[in-house]
């Protein structure tokens, strides 16, 4: 069967869910039994979104073969079986980039190289590539329609109908039908203008999908169509829900999947969608409920932490538990009874990734605050750096144990660049990125976490590693390093086995979990928060509000860290 493809387009504003909406239709597709593939082409000019600031464009998600890409295709591995690669993301920087150097190679013989055919035919090489092996290949463009940035890739998908054939090819717009409500009513001038601008660019939309907080009754439908020059059965609601997994099955009520294949022409198997009814439901029907604290500097824009979110999620759907989220400016724990204060109700505490000093303090704060309260603790990439400082300075009695990182002249660098990195000059591309294999210790924590295996592969993001030459300390401090690369080199993951749950790694586990497929590591922490959570609160009835004693955990945990 020949590959089709699925161009989906936004309008009017940015955010309207054109990820989750394109990963949500793959996840239809797949419940149909075809093998689908993504794909996201952003508009801006950086050659991937690695150097950019989370405030800027959101967290940066990482896949197996290292590349640097756009959160949405953390939706398309969330949504879907698919597999991300270098291939699945590419942005105009890299176009040009790309472009430019075939031009100094004197690969377009001496011709005037232009934006058309030029740019667009490298734009519709890169769409091309992904075909291999799928049965439909789903293209999200980035930005809005009539975004200067975004013309070249338009023209390039416009072209593509011509090319591969109009049944090979389905447009899809994203689109707002806001609800006003001092009028009482739905408004859809803004979609109308929105594919009045994507008409004039050539492309006459197939199917639109539109973004209300409720459901569109039958008549805003077909005046949707009437103005925009489709049936009004092509007209989809694409209403707010509680649930993002919840997506997939609202468009199939909405009759989406079946118009896909109707337009496309594709024969498939009914939809299986049972495995998102019961995801859904475990998150709408939780038992319990776990508080965890993220703490970190990024905390004012939650599409920061977007990944580590829904691992959470994941983590408490595969306990029946709902997660209520604290996230916490790590500037506003300047000590340990502002640690008290702001943690002292939580049932979990999580320390992220990320780079740069400030806030490092309160992260660190955060984390004795943890240990020494006995309180779960888990620590991603920066965080198990973090954690290491801390057990240094606390415990080794190091007070000027420090990342090198924060201090370039740090007189003791517990955390130091790797030897190859010294010499790094371009910030692009350049850290430890991708997939590790990693090597866990038998009978640790970790190794239970990973269901008995000693072997195992996560993808990384980071420059910076524990030193090797403060390690045995630590190790006979009662820090255990659990995880190492195979050779021994390089840590990978921490614990403090006198902990009841104490556990930092070096890699970025959120990236790889799945709702039907909750990473082990946020399983295990959020059943952990739920059994500290049922240890924590009183017995008497009371709302549990006040700490004035300690509790037997916490003191056993100072005993055995020799602190009683």
């Amino acid at each position: 069967m020949k590959t089709k493809f699925i161009f989906v387009t936004g309008g009017v504003l940015s955010s309207l869910g054109k990820g989750v909406s394109a990963s949500a239709i793959g996840a239809l597709l797949e419940s149909r039994g075809l093998a689908v593939t993504l794909q996201k082409m952003d508009p801006y000019i950086n050659v991937d979104p690695g150097t950019m600031s989370p405030y800027q464009h959101g967290e940066v998600y990482v896949t197996d073969d290292g590349a640097e890409t756009d959160l949405d295709l953390g939706h398309y591995e969330r949504f879907t079986s698919t597999r991300t690669g270098k291939a699945n993301n590419f942005t105009t920087g890299r176009i040009y980039e790309s472009v430019i150097r075939k031009e100094r190679r004197g690969e377009y013989l001496g011709r005037t190289v232009q934006v058309i055919p030029h740019i667009t035919n490298e734009i519709k090489s890169r769409i091309l590539s992904v075909a291999r092996q799928s049965d439909v290949v789903i293209c999200e463009v980035g930005g809005t329609v009539g975004d200067i940035e975004s013309l070249p890739f338009l023209e390039a998908i416009r072209q593509l109908r011509y090319d591969l054939g109009v049944n090979n090819c389905l447009y899809v717009h994203v689109t707002l039908v806001p609800y006003i409500g001092t009028a009482g009513e739905l408004k859809t001038k803004p979609t109308q203008h929105s594919v009045k601008e994507l008409r004039e660019i050539g492309i006459q939309p197939d199917i639109l999908l539109c973004r209300s907080d409720r459901l569109l009754p039958q008549d805003i439908k077909a005046k949707i169509g009437l103005f925009c020059n489709l049936p009004a059965d092509c007209v989809i609601s694409a209403a707010d829900v509680s649930c993002i997994y919840e997506v997939p099955l609202v468009f199939h009520r909405e009759g989406l999947d079946e118009k896909i294949l109707e337009k496309l022409g594709m024969w498939a198997r009914h939809a299986d969608l049972s495995a998102w009814e019961e995801i859904v439901r475990r998150y709408r029907e939780p038992r319990r409920e776990a508080r965890i604290a993220i703490v970190g500097k990024y905390v004012h824009l939650v599409e920061s932490y977007k990944s580590l979110n829904e691992a959470l999620i994941h983590g408490g759907i595969a306990n029946e538990a709902r997660i209520d989220f604290r996230f916490v400016n790590s500037e506003d724990l300047e000590s340990q009874a502002a640690c008290d204060e702001v943690l002292g109700e939580v049932d979990g505490v999580l320390v992220p990734g990320g780079f740069g000093e400030r806030g490092s303090e309160g992260k660190i704060n955060a984390i004795r605050w943890a240990r020494e309260r006995g309180v779960p603790f888990f620590g991603i990439c920066l965080g198990m750096q973090l954690a290491v400082i801390e057990y240094a300075r606390t415990r080794l009695g190091i007070a000027r144990a420090n990342s090198r990182e924060f201090e370039e002249d740090c007189g003791e660098p517990v955390i130091d660049l790797m030897e190859h990195q010294k010499e790094v000059t371009m910030k692009g591309a350049t850290m430890r990125l991708g997939a590790y294999p990693a090597v866990l210790r038998p009978g640790s924590l970790a190794s239970r976490i990973y269901g008995g295996q000693t072997e195992i592969s996560e993808r990384h993001r980071h420059r910076y590693e524990v030193n090797n030459a403060y390690r045995q300390r630590l190790e006979d401090a009662g820090m255990v390093f659990s995880g190492t690369s195979p050779d021994g080199g390089l840590a990978e993951a921490v614990e403090l086995p006198s902990h009841p749950w104490f556990f930092a790694c070096q890699y970025h586990p959120e990236l790889k979990s799945r709702p039907s497929e909750p990473h082990p590591i946020f399983r295990e922490f959020v059943s952990g928060a739920l059994e500290h959570r049922e240890r924590r609160l009183p017995r008497d009835g009371s709302n549990g509000s006040g700490r004035e004693r300690e509790t037997e955990v916490e003191r056993a945990v100072r005993a055995a860290a020799g602190e009683v």
